[in-house]
């Protein structure tokens, strides 16, 4: 087979690739492992720029699988704050409905998909790459790492992956029930220790994941840490999946004519639900990049791309793990619900930081006066 694209890895990043691809009218092969629509843990929300990201595509995810939100919820104790997206809602899309969406465009665009092979080593030359699989051979100009966090392409093409942190890793699991959404909002739960991300992912459907670092994780445990929470769920819709850990720091996203996208490029956490939309950003970027026959430009623009996310997940991470910080910057969000909005219109990247700056500001005078 020759393609312009060989992508390992059918989650929504290689999917992704693949439809972008087709939509630039180039070739492509999405060589995948498993068999079907993939599931994987994952928090299920699609930030606002995901869910206009995935209309530009004619991605449709069925409604069994999916349900909007309009913005976030803090709980911490018996305090709340909570905060609408300017730009219009998010959405929550269980993994297997966003994969089943993705396939079917994918295929519609004439993506070829090859369930059930694994990918094998690869030979490089200055027009492309030939990668062995268990189907056959693949000949592309350019060979896509899709496969995750713990890419194998990107570890056999000699990327360095190092943990982000010496401190202890960050890892999650994820479970769903049928519970018919109670709030419009994605709720963030805060316990010392461990957080709780509630997510609508259906009429009849909510997901519970949590984040802690190191140590075994008990999805049933975690839950008995938030009674209330805990009090308005129906029975478990899932098998309990976990992921992690995460915090890896990536050497480089681009090696000749292999490019790594989505996990696979890089990954900091998951806790400000951003993993999907830069996925799907950075699928876009990689392709207009290899188009002009300028994979430097990708990596340049992946650092564009991360660079916020970056910065606030990392801000986020340091408020979370100290609890008397983080009860202050909640209480500090009820009092100035226009601050909690201001501060998710710039990590969209909706607003500007200056634009913002007036509503974060009472924030940070709710937190110097308590």
């Amino acid at each position: 087979m020759n393609v312009d694209y060989a992508i390992v890895g059918g989650g929504p990043a290689g999917l992704t690739v693949g439809i972008e691809a087709a939509l630039a009218g180039r070739t492509a092969v999405v060589i995948e492992r498993c068999h079907g629509p993939v599931d994987k843990a994952c928090g299920e929300g699609l930030m606002p720029p995901g869910v206009a990201r995935l209309r530009a595509l004619g991605v449709e995810p069925p409604a069994w699988g999916c349900h909007p939100f309009a913005g976030i919820r803090y709980v911490d104790g018996d305090v709340v704050a909570e905060a609408d997206f300017p730009e219009g809602p998010g959405l929550g899309v269980r993994r297997l409905a966003l994969s089943e969406a993705l396939i079917a465009r994918a295929e519609a665009l004439g993506v070829t998909r090859w369930e059930g092979t694994e990918a094998g080593a690869w030979t490089e030359d200055t027009t492309g790459v030939t990668l062995q699989t268990s189907r056959g051979p693949v000949r592309a100009r350019w060979l896509v790492a899709a496969d995750g966090l713990h890419s194998r392409v990107r570890a056999q093409a000699g990327i360095a992956a190092t943990p982000m942190t010496t401190k202890g890793r960050r890892l999650g699991v994820r479970r769903h029930f049928h519970t018919a959404p109670w709030s419009d909002k994605v709720e963030v739960w805060w316990g010392d220790g461990v957080e709780a991300y509630v997510t609508p992912v259906g009429p009849e459907r909510i997901g519970v994941a949590f984040l802690w670092r190191d140590g075994k994780g008990d999805h049933a445990a975690f839950l008995q840490r938030f009674p209330a929470l805990a009090a308005r769920l129906g029975e478990p819709d899932s098998v309990v999946r976990g992921a992690g850990p995460f915090g890896v720091s990536v050497a480089r996203r681009t090696q000749g004519r292999v490019l790594l996208v989505g996990d696979a490029a890089g990954y900091l956490d998951a806790l400000t639900g951003e993993g999907l939309s830069l996925a799907f950003e950075g699928a876009e970027a990689l392709v207009a990049a290899t188009v002009a026959e300028a994979p430097a430009r990708y990596e340049a623009d992946w650092a564009r791309i991360t660079r916020r996310h970056l910065l606030f997940t990392g801000l986020l991470l340091q408020v979370a793990e100290r609890p008397w910080l983080r009860r202050r910057v909640v209480r500090a969000l009820r009092r100035f619900p226009s601050g909690m909005a201001g501060f998710l219109a710039v990590n969209t990247g909706f607003w500007s930081p200056m634009r913002a700056l007036p509503a974060v500001g009472a924030v940070g005078l709710g937190l110097l006066t308590g």
